[in-house]
């Protein structure tokens, strides 16, 4: 074989090792949000004993994990503790773990844990939130950077917005009960660079990012409004008060459309009859201890009316009534230079829908509470199939995600479904991983990475 030809082999087949790179799924669904990776050769059949290209036991918590080329980053809290962990990508050996003490403890929703927000990585080193104590950075080996101390907040449910990395800034939407605002930090230093305020409630969406002639724009959606920030200097672009009360889920982009989807509560709802089933003494008062177990009702107690820590009749429902709404998916067409226009209105039941949409191949995908699936198509909303994902009937906590025509479904209980991806979609498996499952899975180069209660898997074909 001539030799200049046996050596472009050579150099063809060393790049061929080289794994595909990670840094598309640095920061919480991957690339800007999406949910969907590149590549294929991704299982659709997986579990405890089949596919595990390796398994690794971490702390708890609920964050989704975050890949660079060579390790895996999560949070995690233990033992009165906050934790950031490492992970190493190819062996799933633990690279290196630093704790933190907690600066505060909020009365929050306890599905939201201290550890539930995902970090972000710039492919070397890690950025992580805690609410309890702010923005902390540690270099590749685990070396502390800097730590920006934040809060408190003043949230019903607990903050829990991600960061995101753009144009090297860090950015984070912090929306709440009072002192909203969404701020960029250095990643070099953590000082801001810039801090604007926000009339949006309290919300839990992570922004994502949309570039435009004029400039890239911060897109956020929060507690009825959706709007837009400048990147480089933070400042409001527009505003409209037009989507639903409740957004939990982030938007997503879809070409130059921004789908946003959120709820809101019934006018003819009996708002008496839930204060009065709380009232065990009947002193027109709802006290801590009757309010402990609904973290809305105890947010108005303290964030509201006269702030005191207790609920009365008119409170409860002043504050409830702000809730009343349709509940929603929305599709804006955004255009250079304007403020987008609404394109179509989807208004369907989505209360207390936690994962965000999947947009892939145009569908539309929505997991509800019990298993219940609905797709819808991207560019008219309508909608094309409702039904129920088979041996998966429970809660759903993480959002779905996709990748070489499958569409991933991650429940409560630990179980694993995987679609056709189709308007028409077809459950093609469902595998048990035997373990509450909360975070939302990071596809890459093939491979799967799955944080469960207990463990962090690594499946492939």
């Amino acid at each position: 074989m001539n030799l200049c030809r046996r050596a472009f082999i050579l150099i063809l087949v060393a790049f061929a090792a080289i794994p595909a790179s990670a840094e598309d799924w640095t920061r919480f669904r991957g690339p800007n949000g999406s949910g969907i990776a590149q590549g294929t050769g991704y299982p659709s059949e997986f579990g405890p004993d089949l596919n595990v290209i390796w398994k690794a036991s971490v702390r708890p918590g609920k964050s989704s994990p975050v890949l660079s080329d060579s390790h895996i980053f999560l949070t995690a809290f233990d033992d009165g503790q906050l934790f950031t962990q490492c992970f190493d990508r190819q062996t799933g050996k633990l690279a290196w773990e630093r704790s933190i003490e907690r600066s505060r403890e909020a009365d929050i929703h306890q599905l939201n844990e201290p550890a539930s927000v995902a970090p972000v990585t710039d492919g070397e080193n890690v950025f992580v939130f805690f609410r309890d104590v702010g923005l902390i950075s540690y270099d590749a080996a685990g070396k502390h950077r800097w730590t920006t101390p934040l809060g408190p907040f003043a949230n019903f449910m607990g903050q829990s917005s991600a960061p995101i990395l753009a144009d090297g800034r860090i950015v984070l939407q912090l929306d709440q009960a009072e002192g909203s605002y969404i701020a960029a930090f250095n990643p070099e230093n953590g000082e801001i660079e810039w801090k604007t305020p926000r009339e949006e409630g309290q919300g839990w969406a992570t922004p994502l990012i949309y570039d435009s002639s004029s400039g890239t724009q911060l897109v956020t959606v929060s507690r009825s409004w959706i709007g837009s920030h400048r990147l480089d200097n933070g400042k409001r672009l527009w505003g409209q008060n037009t989507i639903a009360p409740a957004i939990v889920a982030s938007p997503v982009l879809n070409g130059d459309t921004v789908y946003t989807f959120g709820y809101g509560n019934d006018a003819n709802r009996r708002w008496e009859t839930s204060f009065e089933e709380r009232d065990k003494d009947s002193d027109g008062l709802l006290s801590r201890t009757e309010l402990s177990t609904n973290a809305f009702m105890f947010g108005l107690a303290k964030y509201t009316g006269n702030k005191d820590g207790l609920l009365t009749m008119d409170e409860w429902i002043a504050g409830a009534q702000t809730t009343v709404a349709p509940s929603s998916l929305v599709a804006f067409r955004f255009g250079d230079g304007a403020e987008p226009k609404e394109l179509w209105r989807y208004e369907k039941a989505f209360n207390y829908v936690i994962p965000t949409a999947l947009i892939y191949d145009n569908v539309i995908y929505l997991i509800k509470n019990g298993g219940i699936l609905e797709t819808l198509d991207a560019e008219t909303g309508k909608r094309l199939k409702q039904g129920r994902v088979r041996e998966a009937i429970e809660g759903y906590t993480a959002s779905p995600v996709a990748a070489d025509g499958k569409v991933y479904l991650t429940s409560e209980g630990g179980k694993i479904a995987v679609l056709r991806a189709a308007g028409q979609w077809e459950i093609t498996n469902v595998n048990d991983l035997g373990e509450e499952t909360f975070a939302t899975p990071a596809l890459s180069d093939g491979k799967i990475f799955i944080r469960t209660a207990e463990h962090l898997y690594a499946f492939g074909n």
